[in-house]
């Protein structure tokens, strides 16, 4: 029987599927305990011993998170084919979240061996979760079910909700308890995603439940025997790392890796071109996606100091101070998610209505501005940097300048650009080149992290060259994008508007909310 005749006739959660109610609240947990262990990690790694902390150094941490967060989406690809050839979205959703909450027990456990050995579990769990929980979103409904876009943005409202109080909790836990009570905090949510998701799993039907494109029994055999070679591998380096049999310098790995992701993407996407058939249109299209690659990877590098550089920028040249009560670092991470669900709504009215005024504009004009946008906000942290650098503790509000900056540039850039995937890219490559846009993700990710490590708040004299340095680049990028921009925006012209759903279950239009990727 079809699925999605199944799931049409329901209307159980807020006259949405009744599997959205199960994905809405896995992803909220899983998000709450991935952002809030996430918030934790370079004020972890840089706090003292008798803080809590492992005592690394600004440019070694921020590299480790770079490599964690961009390792993070990486994974999303092996993962995304784990689902689809092994196991089916709803096996690789379950086993990825205990996965998951495994990590954040480790991560729990004061040890510096099992804080990198969580957050190896943690990336693989994610990695398997996140792509296919979102692939299932799309599947709960037939390509003609008009109530597409509002179950979207219901899930997405999941991820915001989960992500703040993901912040809130575990930086409260952090400032009141300790790293480890907070790192707790998030396998407990976790936990919570676990539970309502085998309580509520039979209303998502059929969806997700055998893998779509099933190998052999001797190709899915052999495919099991490299995956666990793979982690036997894996296991084993990392023991040999952790009792210094191996060298490891996390800046110099993290340059090497942010090389690799960059090779890999352009490797790839020039194989399409060459090998992939294309059609004229198709290969202008596809030129046209490349500008919206380039401006994402260039707009997450900056974007990405969330976690990082302004997190310790919060914590140790920041006042604090309200009154008697003392803002816990953390919380300032949150103002972005608060933004989101406050200008979203705004934003989907504002294309709607350049729409209705027969003004597009293309999506390489809206992802240059959305970059150019965020860049702006290193202005902000100049100045603010410029305060801190003469001895005294800025005012909490450029921090909060800076995150609705940033904020509005995502909601310029970061829905539209997955919207420009699909309509771009050819529908039978679809997949793969989502899957390559996901490198933009990653590559961004990593390079946020070493741009990071020249941001340390213990010398801030450093801080506003580099802020500006920043800026001035993301500008630039930004400006050619926008300049090219006009000259490709008739290729986005010729994509086909059949009506059809060019690529089902991974699609957000740029019209929806968005929320944390």
């Amino acid at each position: 029987m079809d699925p999605t005749k199944i799931v049409d006739k329901d209307s159980s959660f807020f006259g949405q599927p009744g599997g959205l109610q199960t994905l809405f609240f896995t992803e909220m947990w899983e998000r709450m305990s991935y952002y809030g262990m996430r918030a934790l990690l370079v004020l972890f790694m840089t706090a003292s011993l008798q803080e809590g902390g492992i005592a690394l150094t600004v440019a070694s941490a921020t590299a480790i998170y770079g490599l964690y967060t961009g390792a993070v989406y990486f994974m999303g690809l092996p993962g995304g084919w784990i689902a689809d050839r092994l196991l089916g979205g709803q096996r690789a959703t379950w086993y990825g979240g205990i996965i998951i909450m495994l990590g954040h027990i480790v991560l729990a456990i004061p040890s510096k061996a099992g804080f990198f050995i969580g957050m190896i579990l943690v990336v693989l769990g994610t990695g398997l979760l996140k792509p296919n929980i979102t692939a299932m979103v799309g599947q709960l409904y037939s390509s003609n079910d008009d109530r597409r876009d509002g179950g979207y943005t219901l899930y997405y409202m999941g991820i915001n909700i989960g992500s703040i109080i993901g912040y809130i909790v575990t930086g409260y836990l952090m400032e009141n308890a300790g790293y480890h009570w907070g790192f707790g905090a998030a396998a407990v949510g976790m936990a919570f995603g676990l539970i309502q998701y085998k309580l509520t799993k039979p209303k998502l039907g059929d969806v997700g439940a055998k893998p779509p494109k099933p190998l052999g029994p001797k190709a899915a055999k052999r495919s099991w025997g490299v995956i666990w070679l793979l982690l036997a591998g894996l296991a084993v380096y990392t023991y040999l790392a952790l009792n210094n049999y191996v060298t490891l310098d996390p800046t110099l790995i993290a340059g090497n890796v942010a090389v690799i992701f960059t090779v890999i993407f352009f490797v790839y996407y020039l194989s399409i071109f060459l090998f992939g058939k294309l059609t004229k249109d198709e290969m202008k299209r596809l030129g046209a996606l490349f500008l919206v690659c380039i401006a994402s990877t260039m707009f997450w590098a900056g974007f990405e100091q969330a976690g990082s550089s302004f997190n310790l920028f919060a914590r140790d040249l920041t006042d604090r101070m309200v009154g008697d009560f003392e803002i816990p670092t953390t919380w300032f991470q949150s103002l972005n998610s608060l933004f989101l669900v406050a200008l979203s709504p705004f934003f989907a009215a504002l294309w709607i209505n350049l729409s209705k005024r027969m003004i597009n504009p293309s999506y390489g004009f809206k992802s240059a501005i959305g970059l150019i946008i965020m860049a702006t906000g290193f202005i902000v942290m100049f100045f603010a940097s410029q305060a801190a650098a003469s001895g005294l503790k800025v005012a909490p509000y450029w921090l909060v300048a800076v995150y609705f900056i940033h904020t509005v540039g995502e909601l310029c850039l970061s829905p539209v650009a997955l919207s420009a995937v699909s309509k771009l890219s050819p529908k039978r490559m679809a997949g793969q080149l989502m899957g390559v846009f996901v490198l933009t993700y990653a590559m961004g990710n990593v390079i946020a992290g070493l741009l990071a490590g020249g941001l340390d708040p213990e010398n801030p004299q450093a801080m506003p060259e580099l802020y500006w340095t920043i800026f001035v680049f993301g500008v630039s990028v930004g400006a050619v994008v926008f300049v090219l921009a006009l000259f490709t925006r008739k290729w986005e012209k010729l994509a086909p508007d059949d009506g059809e759903d060019e690529h089902p279950g991974a699609v957000i239009d740029a019209n929806e909310p968005v929320g944390k990727p």
